[in-house]
């Protein structure tokens, strides 16, 4: 099936405007191609933003700048000062508050007339469709492969468009994906990265600006499918780098051998997320015991090497002390396996403990008898042992 424009409009026209939204609205209104009709589509467009975070913030704040009648927040996730570098919806006194309490809060403030419905919710496959029904469309604001991957094959089953963004460092994403009517994130990406190789925008970082950059495209995507105005990026991918200032395009179409999308499945283990009770237990180190360890280690009564996987940006921020620095890419493709003894004694750790037991299956499947990690990473160090130390 070739890609072509998407059918337009995707929503009917509410049936009047308010003397408060013509004026709220105006500019809007007395653009030709969006007139009064188009802001009257914005009014009963019903738009689901699946994440409160660095993309959803400029998105769910220029959606209800732009009218949209309603809008669903989809978020299980707690406000971290951390975040406040880039997720511009939330501010310190949210601080350990839900994502959704302050996206609602500014949301409100912003533009009253907009209809919010909150989802606390972390979305899955049994509970995606149910989430998803009640839309005309879904913004993707997510952060990790498997959900892209369940939004997007939710999203067809139901027949309905979604806007998808992606960051990473400098570099933006922004797409449109219709199963009805051309491709989907599957024919972008007909296999999963493996695991780890992906790191989020919590273990690489990510240029905070850059989430209004490709958010307000998101935005652009989203208006321009209700209203029927323009040509939607369905089919084409515009690429953003932030260092040179430059944008750039590629096509994508759909693959005639894809295998339709008839269910949805277990997108972790499609993506290869190993959970941690994948390592035995006798393979987990506490953080506490961790410390004990390397007491012993520095009075000489016990010899290991303490690995950190992480990437040299975090290692140089907060680190446990002994630990060498080794990134996962390199223990994964065996670069760095040539000064790794199989009989010495090994410990690995990450941030949370996911690319840590991701590292340990490997070297297990290598030969390495001697391999343990610890699942907390250095958030659970920092947490329990040194509290003084940053996060991030």
């Amino acid at each position: 099936m070739s890609t072509r424009s998407a059918p337009t409009p995707l929503v009917d026209p509410a049936d009047g405007l308010t003397s408060e939204e013509r004026e709220r609205y105006s500019r809007h209104i007395i653009i030709p191609e969006i007139g009064e009709i188009g802001q009257r589509r914005l009014k009963n467009a019903r738009v689901l933003v699946v994440g409160a975070g660095g993309l959803g913030s400029p998105v769910l704040l220029y959606l209800a700048a732009a009218g949209v009648g309603t809008l669903g927040i989809v978020d299980d996730d707690t406000v971290e000062l951390s975040n406040l570098q880039r997720q511009v919806l939330h501010g310190v006194g949210d601080i350990g508050h839900t994502k959704l309490d302050s996206a609602r809060a500014a949301v409100t403030e912003l533009n009253p007339l907009v209809r919010i419905r909150l989802h606390d919710t972390r979305l899955n496959a049994s509970n995606a469709l149910t989430v998803f029904a009640d839309y005309d469309l879904v913004v993707d604001g997510s952060d990790n492969f498997a959900t892209r991957y369940l939004i997007d094959d939710a999203a067809a089953l139901l027949g309905k468009p979604t806007v998808w963004g992606a960051v990473h460092r400098f570099d933006g994403q922004v797409s449109v994906f219709w199963d009805q009517h051309g491709p989907t994130y599957r024919d972008l990406y007909p296999d999963a990265p493996p695991a780890g190789s992906a790191p989020s925008c919590g273990e690489a970082g990510v240029f905070g600006m850059l989430c209004a950059a490709v958010g307000s495209v998101m935005v652009v995507e989203v208006v321009k499918l209700i209203t029927g105005i323009g040509q939607s990026l369905l089919g084409r991918v515009s690429l953003f780098n932030a260092l040179t200032a430059s944008w750039r395009e590629i096509s994508v179409v759909r693959d005639p051998a894809r295998a339709p999308i008839t269910e949805l499945v277990d997108y972790e283990a499609f993506c290869g997320v190993p959970p941690v009770s994948l390592a035995n237990p006798d393979d987990n180190l506490t953080v506490f015991e961790l410390a004990a360890m390397l007491e012993a280690r520095d009075r000489g009564e016990q010899d290991f090497d303490l690995i950190d996987v992480r990437e040299p940006g975090e290692h140089e921020f907060v680190r446990i002390p002994g630990s060498q620095l080794i990134p996962q890419a390199e223990l994964l493709s065996g670069d760095a396996l040539a000064g790794l003894s199989l009989d010495r004694a090994i410990v690995l750790h990450c941030k949370t403990g996911a690319r840590s037991s991701v590292v340990l299956v490997a070297l297990q499947r290598r030969g390495y008898t001697c391999v343990r990690h610890v699942p907390g990473g250095v958030l659970a160090w920092v947490r329990d042992i040194e509290p003084t130390k940053p996060t991030y």
